[in-house]
């Protein structure tokens, strides 16, 4: 029996794995709208409660800065802009001062462009990692090459998810792993899988949702989800972003050296 009891208390004490956290902006589970999570920096849309910003920023806030911020005066910068460890592309109708706020706020090293492109909400028509970017298939190719440039990918690739040209929408994916449209094939996953390098899962968020862009957001050791998003859509988002023995800072490092083995 005193045995039993011991077990208990060294269960009680044992840290708990990290997991991904549900959140809701105002009264919308669509947080990837509102909110743009990368290694190195988390942007959040002006306006919402203080409560959506506390829950970034006490998950983050010892790690990345938690930036408040709007995009061309509209709080959907989850949409608007695209970006990772290396840089932040926005849209043309950002203000100045807006574009000033945000290279005040952001680390030194992250890069922010404008750009003009007729497809102007990015988060949409983009997504990206650290080393990889899929890209709507009609973005012009100053675009492209901006992406490259600007974010410091190796590879951009045109894409469709499921049949969908807004690949910024409908999938999520960070140095870790990805989720993408539950509509995704076989044959379409294992593609962009080998494309991205990372190992890829369709599901969904929010019950049932399958706008993965907007009701997730991501990066290497940390996942938020809108409010509705079930305990079955939160496991598969742990297990395949690899949250249970992600840390801070050691994401990257894992990535090389797992290249490393690989190239070896």
């Amino acid at each position: 029996r005193r045995v039993h009891g011991d077990a208990q208390s060294i269960r009680t004490h044992t840290r708990t794995p990290k997991m991904a956290t549900r959140a809701q902006f105002e009264n919308s589970n669509e947080i990837g709208v509102f909110s743009k999570l990368t290694n190195a920096y988390c942007l959040v849309s002006i306006g919402g409660s203080e409560n959506f910003y506390s829950v970034f920023e006490s998950e983050l806030g010892a790690h990345i800065p938690v930036i408040h911020t709007s995009i061309a005066g509209t709080r959907v910068v989850g949409r608007l802009c695209v970006g990772n460890k290396n840089g932040l592309l926005v849209p043309s109708t950002t203000t100045d001062q807006e574009l000033q706020h945000l290279r005040n706020s952001l680390p030194d090293r992250v890069v922010v462009q404008r750009v003009e492109e007729r497809l102007s909400a990015l988060g949409n028509c983009i997504s990206t990692n650290d080393y990889v970017s899929l890209i709507h298939t009609d973005l012009d190719r100053e675009t492209e090459q901006l992406v490259m440039d600007t974010l410091g990918v190796q590879d951009v690739f045109r894409s469709t998810i499921a049949g969908n040209v807004l690949v910024g929408s409908y999938c999520t994916f960070t140095n870790r792993g990805g989720l993408v449209h539950p509509m995704t094939s076989v044959e379409d996953l294992d593609e962009l899988s080998s494309l991205l390098q990372v190992p890829l899962c369709a599901g969904t968020v929010n019950r049932g949702s399958d706008v993965i862009g907007a009701g997730l957001v991501a990066n290497d050791w940390a996942a938020f989800c809108g409010l509705d998003t079930t305990s079955t859509e939160l496991a598969v988002v742990e297990n395949i972003f690899k949250l249970h023995d992600a840390q801070p800072g050691n994401a990257v490092a894992d990535l090389r050296k797992s290249l490393m083995d690989q190239l070896a």
